[in-house]
């Protein structure tokens, strides 16, 4: 019976010093994990039962992975390997992005229906100038988009896809900003990177096209593997779960090994858990508050959380543009996490708060400074 084991980090401190140094940084970056949970699980073709759970400290982790079956052994070592690694900065054009600290990404809708701001930016002049603002409060990417994947939403033409997409990249391109396009499609990933784009984020996880590994490759550009059930039309449909944070991961997992396979570079992947994409409020719990985990994969992170359905239904059904408050906290929890990248529309606030966590976690390297030992 095939089994798969998982390393999930359960306690995270702000620094290692608050654990006497028994702690591990996340992903290179500004978060440390002193405890971890150990999983070993059945394949979700078999069942997907947890078989057995151990619990490890950094000083421990060696003797808790030599019971492991050797079937998963090598795997689960690979995965307490990755959760340490330091992932290099992303270049995208003439912008240096680095990936020790988080980084907000603005969104920018050139659509007439997307769930939070559809119609509000989709003539010229209004994506530049939202697009301007952005840059100017701090965001470090901006994300075109000229499809709205609501749940409901109808598909748009690749024709009118690339007739929205590609006025708004060169004019956020001319302003030297770091661009990435947000489509499912090929042939709108040809025209955005020519028009500027220099990173692909594809919510199918490069599934919706079977060219779309192709062009990512050939052009060198990172990309971003979200994750989503759905392999047709509709991304939200099919979301059947024996766990979904394990599911998930296996999920993420098995796209980033297509796409490496494609000739896509390691360095050049990003994975996203899909907050919102057909899962219900339970499990999209379940995943903001597993997210260290996903670093046991190898690759930075990304969170798109902002104004998502899940904010409206625990705030008494707020409307997409009164969930400010929601946002911010979920940011901030994938900011403690280690998440790289945080696609949000609130850019301004999000930074600030980005900002001052970072200040508190720069703060905490000196917290307990007068311990002995």
């Amino acid at each position: 019976m095939i089994q798969h084991a998982y390393i999930r980090p359960i306690g995270i401190v702000p620094g290692p010093q608050a654990e006497h140094g028994n702690a591990i940084r996340l992903a290179g970056g500004m978060g440390y994990a002193s405890r971890f949970a150990v999983v070993l699980r059945q394949a979700k073709e078999h069942g997907g039962e947890v078989v057995d759970r151990w619990l490890a400290a950094p000083d421990t982790m060696a003797e808790v992975l030599a019971q492991l079956p050797d079937d998963v052994a090598g795997d689960a070592e690979e995965q307490w390997a990755n959760l340490t690694l330091a992932h290099p900065a992303l270049e995208l054009g003439a912008r240096t992005v680095r990936l020790d600290q988080p980084q907000v990404m603005g969104i920018l809708n050139v659509t007439p229906d997307s769930f939070s701001d559809g119609g509000s930016h989709d003539s010229p002049d209004a994506a530049r100038e939202h697009a301007a603002a952005m840059v100017e409060a701090g965001a470090s990417i901006i994300d075109v988009g000229g499809e709205s994947t609501r749940p409901g939403a109808k598909p748009v033409w690749e024709g009118d896809e690339i007739a929205r997409v590609v006025p708004a990249i060169e004019a956020v391109a001319g302003m030297g900003a770091a661009v990435s396009v947000d489509t499912r499609k090929a042939a709108v990933m040809e025209a955005a990177i020519e028009a500027g784009a220099a990173l692909v984020n594809d919510v199918s996880g490069l599934t919706h096209d079977p060219r779309a590994a192709e062009v990512v490759a050939r052009a060198g550009v990172p990309v971003v593997l979200m994750h989503a059930p759905g392999s047709g039309e509709d991304l939200h449909e099919g979301g059947d779960y024996a766990n979904v944070v394990l599911d998930v991961f296996d999920a993420l997992r098995a796209r980033r090994d297509v796409a490496l396979e494609a000739g896509i570079e390691a360095r050049n992947i990003l994975l996203d858990p899909g907050i919102g994409f057909g899962k219900s409020l339970a499990e999209n719990l379940a995943l903001i508050n597993a997210l260290p985990l996903f670093h046991a994969l190898g690759h930075p992170l990304l969170l798109g959380a902002s104004r998502k359905r899940m904010i409206g239904a625990l705030s008494n059904e707020a409307e997409a543009n009164a969930r400010l408050g929601g946002s911010v906290t979920l940011a901030v929890k994938g900011m403690d996490a280690g998440v790289q990248l945080h696609r949000v529309h609130d850019v301004p606030e999000t930074v600030q708060a980005r900002n001052v966590w970072r200040g508190l976690r720069d703060a905490a390297l000196t917290d307990f400074g007068d311990l002995p030992g």
